[in-house]
């Protein structure tokens, strides 16, 4: 029998600076975007790049460390499942797909204490 997978690797750069917000239940959470890219070349052989935004959710632990250690810009590897969600408000539903992020690697060094 085989096992079925939902596993999501992203390497990619933040959107905006983590904030995150604390929820009625005190749970902490963090919604932001990463941006990620890839290039090519077209039929004139000319460099192109496309770049993709995905929604990532951090929760509790997760959504502390990126808020502490985070800035926009900053490049991260995450890893974590596909989620999808749905709301409805004034008869109109809304679909949302996003990455729910188990796990963390920070690529852009902390500033210094030197520096700071």
């Amino acid at each position: 029998m085989s096992v079925l997978k939902n596993v999501v690797m992203l390497t990619g750069r933040l959107g905006s600076t983590p904030e995150s917000t604390k929820l009625e239940n005190g749970k902490r959470v963090v919604n932001l975007s990463i941006a990620t890219s890839e290039t090519y070349l077209d039929k004139d052989n000319q460099k192109q790049t496309i770049t993709d935004w995905h929604n990532i959710v951090f929760w509790d632990g997760v959504a502390d460390l990126v808020e502490k250690y985070c800035n926009k810009g900053d490049k991260v590897s995450i890893m974590g499942k596909l989620k999808h969600s749905s709301y409805e408000k004034d008869g109109v539903t809304t679909y949302r797909t996003f990455v729910l992020v188990k796990e963390i690697e920070f690529h852009t060094p902390p500033p210094s204490s030197e520096n700071a």
